[in-house]
């Protein structure tokens, strides 16, 4: 039982959680960039609150982040000694377009980008850029109103086209847009978006998901023709839903869950709104403009693979007596008791990776990507500086098993599987830097100090083992 000769190893970052340098060669201000530590961060990223500058009293640590911005040779020197394939990372919009509305890109965020691209081609290593992860310019949501507004779609179509134009040759694994159903959860991180007093919400997510549903089947579009090579593919935050019990009412809220969590991607990967998404916006009286030339562009520019992230299974109960939820990523559900769980309450379920592999490719027949899988902990150096991180090993190795019978037993194409957070970064949730997910610390605490200093952890060595064997040696 082995993994593809080719299969794509490596790890994931996102620039707003790693990058810093926010005032820094010409780039401007974007919505991650204001979102603060602490317990104020959550009704900024739910569109409760309006912050569209830095206040005072707050600490704000996408700012410097871990300073990839001056750190990433000596990063990407890390990834290859590791024996990375593919090294998934974000631009952020704001370094290329620092307002978002303008005619001509910025040439210094522009030259930042390719140098990193070159440095990781000349150790082998293919970029796998993310054209936007949760990245907006505070520009156009003060002018535009973000996502709500049909114009996001020229700014974004002028953005892909520089992108794939000065980067074709060097980057041929594109994602549109990070974790797209986000945006229905958390609107100002997922569409620049802070609902108004007595604005209707629904119609203005699902007005703002068209809005990017169309935008990258344009990127697409404009992809395939700028070069035939580029592999352009989609991203949702995925993890199947179990019934709580047989009882058919919790069968069906499973159903009805999925459904909702994966709309956007039958959008982008069929073709076409499925009816029964239609069927529930015209329930709500919430149906987005979409017009015949809207429904042949996304007819006509599918998404190559389904590229998602998993942290865990989820449950569903249709009894409103089942309130209690777990802790995860936004997606909360009602606690599994045959399940342990993370330091920060996110269930493990190493399974229902495999089961949620093979939800996904029997429902798209597409291949997959597995661009975010990993362990958020604290991590506690010794006296030398060193991180004993089996606990790390011991979920990556699970879930990689997993996703091994997965490709093996059932048959699921897997392009490539990359680690979230290989190297420490901020936590997009909480803003807190002791939720360590990485092979490599970054000496850095939740108040933004520390010495930035890279050390490997236990799990390098391991994965650099695992990486070398093509999974063989776990």
């Amino acid at each position: 039982m082995t993994f593809p000769k080719d299969f794509l190893w490596g790890g994931a970052t996102a620039a707003n959680q790693l990058e810093g340098g926010y005032n820094e060669g010409g780039r401007g201000l974007g919505n991650v960039d204001v979102l603060p530590a602490g317990p104020d961060r959550m009704s900024v990223v739910l569109g409760e609150r309006e912050m569209l500058d830095f206040e005072e009293g707050y600490y704000y640590p996408a700012q410097k982040a871990i300073d990839f911005y001056h750190h990433w040779k000596e990063d990407i020197a890390l990834f290859a000694e590791m024996g990375f394939k593919t090294f998934r990372m974000s631009i952020a919009w704001t370094r290329i377009f620092p307002k978002g509305d303008e005619l001509e890109p910025n040439e210094e965020g522009l030259k930042f980008y390719e140098d990193i691209f070159i440095e990781l081609k000349k150790h082998g290593i293919e970029p796998l850029v993310t054209i936007t992860h949760f990245d907006c310019p505070i520009h156009l949501i003060k002018k535009y109103g973000g996502w709500r507004n049909r114009i996001m779609l020229d700014f974004y179509e002028r953005l892909a086209r520089t992108l794939f134009t000065r980067y074709k040759g060097l980057v041929k694994y594109w994602l549109t847009f990070n974790e797209i159903n986000m945006l229905l959860h958390a609107p100002f991180i997922g569409a620049g978006i802070v609902l108004k007093p007595g604005e209707d919400r629904k119609k203005t997510l699902y007005q703002a998901a068209h809005h990017e549903l169309m935008a990258s089947a344009i990127a697409t579009k404009i992809g395939h023709e700028i070069d035939p090579e580029n592999q352009i593919g989609c991203m949702v935050a995925a993890g199947d839903y179990y019934p709580n019990t047989p009882k058919p009412e919790d069968v069906f809220e499973a159903m009805q869950e999925q459904h909702h969590n994966l709309w956007l991607i039958d959008v982008q990967a069929r073709g076409s709104y499925p009816h029964y998404i239609l069927k529930q916006m015209e329930r709500e009286d919430a149906k987005p403009e979409i017009s015949d030339a809207d429904a042949k562009i996304l007819a006509e520019n599918t998404v190559d693979f389904i590229s998602f992230s998993y942290y865990s299974s989820r449950v569903a109960s249709s009894s409103p007596e089942d309130k209690e939820k777990t802790a995860g990523n936004i997606f909360a559900s009602i606690e599994n008791p045959y399940l342990k769980a993370s330091e920060w309450g996110w269930q493990i379920d190493p399974l229902g990776f495999r089961i949620t592999m093979n939800s996904l490719y029997d429902r798209y027949q597409k291949p997959l990507f597995v661009v975010e899988n990993g362990l958020g902990a604290v991590d506690t150096p010794d006296e030398a500086g060193h991180v004993q991180d089996d606990y790390r090993i011991d979920y990556h190795r699970e879930h990689i098993k997993a996703m091994r019978d997965a490709i093996d037993i059932d048959g699921v194409p897997v392009m490539g599987y990359t680690s979230w957070g290989c190297i420490d970064l901020i936590s997009a949730g909480t803003g807190e830097m002791k939720k360590r997910y990485g092979f490599i610390y970054v000496d850095r605490d939740n108040e933004g100090n520390g010495s930035l200093k890279r050390t490997k952890k236990a799990s390098f060595d391991w994965y650099k083992r695992m990486i070398a064997s093509n999974g063989e040696d776990l």
